[in-house]
């Protein structure tokens, strides 16, 4: 008989990666069953996916309650949890992943697999304070490996839909795409095609459990510097491009106030100490070759989106 994985964010770009990658894969489509977690089971993306199969439920990520009966049953578990974009000093992320680790102790969920980032107050020594949407995955990562659930913690890297979805590369009157950043050109982006791979890294840990319990897989392609975003989207779209470095206060007024210094500290961060300190990509690659997937190149990505631009 399968085995129950529960998706958290069923509807969302990362569970909805986890949930088409299993379905899609030979394999784990035999071995599980998916469950996906959604606010709204009613809305079409929510019922595309009971078309293909998937259980649908509702859960209160306030009530461990609620979410123990959510995911009562499941073998493994994926957890992706929300920030609380522009509300000052809530804890609501770190409140919903606790009790997600509570319920999956509670009802013996065998792997946990949590979307999780570093902590960027701690990794800054203190410098940038202002970056809840990692610091409070960071600590929900902490509280899951001290309750001991058996869990794998996949951390993201920067968004290659940024560029897309939210008109990062921004074409001016004189039809050159000007990115823009507080921080240097040779910066180090670990760019991820979310929509398509961040579900390949899911599978990877479920395919290779034993070795991945305990584990940080980085889930990125490779580190992209904005000289190479550039450059590669200047090869496959043939359109011109700029670099345009910024100061502080200019790069936070082109945001709504309380989302600007958080994304200008989430910057400063990738330049130093680095969105991922440095570290290599090649042991997380490994384990996805070792899995049968590849990541999305940023050429790759433009190559699928060159009619956005």
């Amino acid at each position: 008989m399968s085995k129950l994985i529960t998706v958290f964010g069923a509807t969302g770009q990362q569970g909805g990666s986890v949930i088409r990658t299993i379905l899609n894969d030979e394999t784990l489509s035999k071995e599980f069953r998916i469950r996906g977690i959604s606010r709204d089971t009613s809305k079409p993306e929510a019922q595309a996916l009971v078309k293909q199969g998937v259980e649908l439920v509702s859960a209160d990520m306030n009530s461990k309650e609620s979410l123990a009966k959510a995911i009562q049953g499941s073998h493994s578990v994926f957890l992706v949890t929300t920030p609380a974009w522009g509300v000052a000093g809530s804890d609501a992320e770190l409140v919903h992943g606790k009790n997600v680790a509570d319920a999956a102790k509670e009802t013996g969920v065998q792997h946990l697999i949590f979307s999780s980032l570093l902590d960027v107050s701690k990794e800054s020594g203190g410098r940038l304070k202002h970056v809840p949407h990692f610091d409070q995955k960071a600590h929900v990562e902490q509280y899951i490996r001290s309750n001991g659930v058996p869990a794998t913690f996949v951390l993201p890297g920067y968004f290659m839909n940024n560029y897309t979805q939210y008109g990062m590369l921004r074409k001016g009157d004189d039809d050159v795409y000007t990115l823009t950043y507080p921080i240097g050109k040779d910066s180090q982006f670990p760019l991820i095609e979310i929509v398509s791979d961040l579900g390949k890294f899911v599978a990877a840990a479920l395919k290779n459990r034993s070795e991945a319990l305990g584990a940080q897989i980085l889930a990125a392609a490779d580190y992209y510097t904005p000289t190479r975003i550039l450059a590669e989207f200047e090869e496959v779209t043939g359109k011109k491009t700029r670099f345009v470095q910024v100061d502080n206060e200019t790069y936070k007024s082109f945001m709504p106030g309380p989302m600007a210094e958080e994304m200008l500290e989430n910057h400063l961060f990738i330049e130093s100490p680095g969105y991922y300190k440095g570290q290599s990509l090649k042991g997380s690659h490994d384990l996805l070759e070792k899995a049968g997937f590849k990541a999305t190149s940023w050429k790759t990505f433009l190559e699928q989106n060159k009619s956005l631009f």
